[in-house]
C-alpha cells in the first residue's frame, strides 16, 4: 500500500509538472526610446561643457534633464526589466536617477561652482559604467563601445569635479557629443531592429543576445532559470 501511494504521489507530482505553463506577455521594446532620449541628454551636457550653451542657461539645462530625459529614460527602464533583459534594465535604470540627480544639481547649484561630493558620485558612477561595460563585451559589444565613452566623460567631469582644471570639464562635452551621436545610431538600430524582426543596422550582438532572433527554442531552455520563474533572485 506505502508503495502505490509513492507512486501515486509520483505520478501526481509528474502530471503537474507536466501541465505547468509560463504565460508571457508580448511588450514594445523601451530600449529606443531611452537611446533617443539619452542623446538628447548628452547634447545638452555636451553642448553646455562646450561652452555653446552659456552658463546662465544652466538651470534650463537642468530642468529639461529633469523633466524630459528623466522620465523617458524611466519608462524606458521600466520596460526593459519587464522584457526580462537585466543588464539592459540596470544600464538605463542607473542612467535614468542619474539625469534626475543631474538635472536637481545643475538647478541648484551656483552657474561654474564644482563640488566633492558631485566629484565623488561621478567616480562611484563610472565605476559601475565600466563593470556593466565589461560584463556586455561577451553578448553586446555596441554596448560596451557606447559605455566605455560614457566612463571616459563621467570620470573626465569627476576629475574636474574634484579640482582638475576646466579643460578636464571640456573634453568631457566633447565626449558626451560623441556620445550623443553614438545613442542616435543606436535608437535607430534598435527601431529598425523592433520594426523588421531582425538585425538591419548592425549592433554587433553575439551569443544569446544574437540567438533572440535565431526563434525561442534555445530561449525556452534558459526560461526557467530566470528572474520571477525562479524561486529565489
Amino acid at each position: 500500500m506505502a508503495r502505490s501511494n509513492h507512486q501515486s504521489q509520483a505520478a501526481s507530482r509528474i502530471r503537474h509538472q507536466d501541465f505547468t505553463r509560463i504565460v508571457l506577455r508580448p511588450i514594445a521594446s523601451g530600449v529606443p526610446l531611452g537611446f533617443f532620449s539619452f542623446a538628447i541628454g548628452m547634447l545638452m551636457l555636451g553642448f553646455s561643457a562646450v561652452g555653446i550653451i552659456p552658463l546662465n542657461e544652466l538651470k534650463q539645462t537642468g530642468l529639461i534633464l529633469t523633466l524630459f530625459v528623466f522620465p523617458l529614460e524611466l519608462i524606458s527602464t521600466i520596460f526593459a526589466f519587464l522584457a526580462r533583459d537585466s543588464m539592459s534594465a540596470a544600464t538605463l535604470g542607473l542612467f535614468t536617477t542619474s539625469w534626475l540627480a543631474t538635472g536637481v544639481v545643475d538647478m541648484t547649484s551656483e552657474p561654474g561652482s564644482t563640488s566633492i561630493a558631485v566629484g565623488v558620485y561621478f567616480f562611484g558612477f563610472a565605476a559601475a559604467v565600466c563593470l556593466i561595460a565589461i560584463m556586455a563585451w561577451v553578448a553586446k559589444p555596441f554596448f560596451t563601445f557606447l559605455l566605455g565613452i560614457a566612463f571616459a566623460r563621467v570620470l573626465l567631469s569627476g576629475i574636474y569635479e574634484v579640482g582638475g582644471s576646466h579643460g578636464f570639464y571640456t573634453i568631457s562635452g566633447y565626449f558626451a557629443l560623441a556620445l550623443a551621436a553614438v545613442a542616435f545610431y543606436g535608437g535607430v538600430a534598435f527601431t529598425l531592429e523592433d520594426a523588421k524582426q531582425k538585425p538591419v543596422l548592425p549592433l554587433f550582438r553575439r551569443g544569446a543576445a544574437n540567438e533572440a532572433f535565431s526563434g525561442y527554442e534555445q530561449q525556452l531552455e534558459r526560461l526557467k532559470a530566470e528572474p520571477g520563474i525562479r524561486q529565489q533572485l
